[in-house]
């Protein structure tokens, strides 16, 4: 809390325009997934231009948080979890770094990148903020997906995978020499199970019946002497891309399945995916969980990072909390409040829109589907290009986020000079309007831009007006719109049934239709006080889960939602 205090001291030392800018950031109380980072282009080599960050590792060193992702010309830092600052490094040895891994040890952060053609070093710094970074001599070779982790008794250990064939495996290291490994033996940990856990399965939905799902992502975890080894499958751009994760009291195991698993699943939604990821500690000893959100519009590889709170209960058992997880929830550094839902509904879905322009076929009305993967292009990126949602009644507006997207971006890597600049307006009538976001003199490269109104407001219309992209067409995925609607929420959905197929990592559940429901949350888990997974629903009232465990009881429960807020719960429903 002091340090959120010194922060805010500084901006308030700062004048004009820059001041504006970042006090409302830091005043910010909530977040919205995805994470409003300035992600990096991919490289020329790509040959093809998508903005992407993937494969977090988060660490905490001298009271601040790391973050490294896949291929970002550098990294970011936070004092919270929260307000994170870019740093490209002095020192840099790994421009096309893939699947990062950090460690602090003896007042270093040491850091790893996968290159399973050949030898890694491992970089070391004591000021991370500079990015002074030297390089230990290559000693570790065709690793891909590493993570290294150093035990409370100085055992240093490198855990890699990243395969549709070869498990999660690992070796020992002497760190007294170089990090060499201490020895030849390979120890191999676990491997994909499609046959039992439904959810390793490859594919949309876990379809694919050919191809055998990928486990990568290697990430470790020591909590109450328990050993938690994170893992991702089946694929990172499927929307159904989750975190599993094993658990023993050594770090070579043996190794036991959680039955919750995946504990991080994201499947429904704006933005899906919850995988390939770490969890780290945060402010007040909360734990998240960052990791892979798919955006797969110009190619696989296009991702973002999101954030999960993540808990572990009476019985140990590790889950993220991915329910409305891509709506407004508090952030790290709220007391009492960080990682809960602030319960702001979504008031902007497929509500009338308005548009100055539109490119072919990529309408203004794709901002209000609810879907990541489709987008409105305007004629050009010019500052006469505007958008206007009509959100039919007066709302209680608190939050809104803007999701740019790299329609024919052109750009590549990590250049300078980068910046969003517009600005938002409200209207109850649709002719007196005031500023609700100002961005007309930022220089900040905001591609999933969330703004927390410092003041709800009541009002019908919302206007984006344009002043300035980076990218040569002003393109935005999603403009949401968060807040409290006026009228009544949902009543208890009716009828849940749940049949278990011949195939028992699948089950069908239907239940009837509401009027005045935007979509339904269905919450599965294998106890009743353990429903932690959750699968968002917009306009549809039945659902194929396919990622069940085969000998794992489970029990469901649905819930509706609108504008205005969220149904109570079905009775919950037990299946064998």
């Amino acid at each position: 809390m002091k340090r959120a205090i010194i922060i805010m001291a500084c901006a308030a030392a700062l004048s004009g325009i820059a001041h504006g800018v970042l006090a409302q950031a830091l005043l910010q109380r909530t977040y919205c997934n995805p994470l409003n980072l300035d992600y990096a282009y991919a490289t020329r080599f790509d040959s093809l231009s998508y903005r992407s960050g993937a494969d977090p590792t988060v660490v905490e060193f001298r009271g601040d948080y790391y973050m490294f992702v896949t291929r970002s010309m550098g990294y970011w830092y936070s004092p919270d979890l929260h307000n994170w600052t870019f740093v490209r490094p002095e020192k840099w040895y790994f421009e096309g770094s893939n699947a990062p891994t950090a460690h602090n040890y003896k007042d270093s952060v040491l850091y790893v990148t996968g290159n399973p053609a050949g030898a890694m070093a491992i970089l070391y710094t004591d000021n991370p903020k500079r990015g002074d970074w030297k390089a230990v001599p290559s000693v570790l070779t065709q690793l891909q997906d590493p993570d290294l982790f150093i035990d409370d008794d100085g055992q240093a250990y490198m855990f890699w995978g990243s395969s549709n064939k070869f498990p999660i495996r690992a070796k020992k290291l002497d760190r007294t020499n170089r990090f060499i490994p201490m020895s030849k033996e390979v120890y191999e940990l676990f491997n994909l199970d499609g046959e039992r856990h439904g959810w390793e399965r490859f594919g949309h939905n876990h379809s694919d019946t050919v191809l055998r799902g990928y486990i990568e992502g290697a990430s470790m975890l020591k909590r109450g002497g328990k050993y938690y080894l994170q893992y991702a499958a089946p694929g990172t751009q499927f929307d159904v891309y989750g975190d599993g994760v094993y658990i023993a009291d050594a770090p070579l195991g043996p190794y036991r399945y959680a039955p919750n698993n995946p504990f991080s699943y994201k499947p429904g939604g704006f933005i899906n995916g919850a995988g390939h990821g770490s969890t780290v500690e945060g402010p007040a000893g909360h734990y998240w969980h960052f990791s892979t959100m798919a955006v797969d519009v110009n190619i696989g590889w296009e991702r973002r990072i999101g954030m999960f709170p993540t808990y572990f209960d009476a019985d140990g058992l590790m889950h993220a909390n991915t329910a409305y997880g891509d709506y407004p929830h508090y952030a790290p550094h709220i007391p009492g409040k960080m990682g809960t839902f602030t319960g702001w509904m979504l008031l902007s879905y497929q509500k009338p829109v308005t548009a100055s322009s539109q490119l072919g076929s990529y309408g203004p009305e794709h901002v209000t589907d609810e879907q990541v993967k489709t987008f409105w292009v305007a004629e050009d990126n010019g500052d006469t290009q505007w958008l206007q949602i009509d959100l039919q009644r007066v709302a209680e507006v608190h939050a809104i986020q803007v999701n740019f997207n790299d329609y024919q971006s052109d750009l590549y890597g990590k250049p300078e000079g980068l910046f969003h600049r517009y600005a938002i307006e409200g209207s109850e009538n649709g002719q007196d309007w005031r500023l609700l976001v100002d961005r007309q003199n930022s220089f900040r490269d905001v591609p999933n831009d969330y703004v927390e109104l410092e003041n709800p407001a009541h009002l019908r219309y919302i206007r984006y007006r344009n002043i300035h992209v980076p990218t040569p067409y002003l393109s935005i995925s999603g403009l949401r719109i968060f807040g409290v609607g006026s009228g009544k929420k949902p009543v208890t959905v009716k009828n849940l049934e749940v049949v278990r197929d011949t195939d028992r990592r699948d089950a069908q559940l239907t239940w009837d239709a509401q009027e005045n429901v935007q979509g339904y949350t269905v919450r599965w888990g294998i106890a009743p006080d353990k429903l932690y997974s959750a699968w968002m629903l917009y306009g549809q009232h039945a659902l194929e889960i396919k990622g069940l465990t085969v000998d794992q009881p489970y029990y469901f429960t649905v819930e509706a939602f609108n504008e205005n807020g969220i149904s109570g719960q079905t009775a919950v429903k037990a299946v064998e």
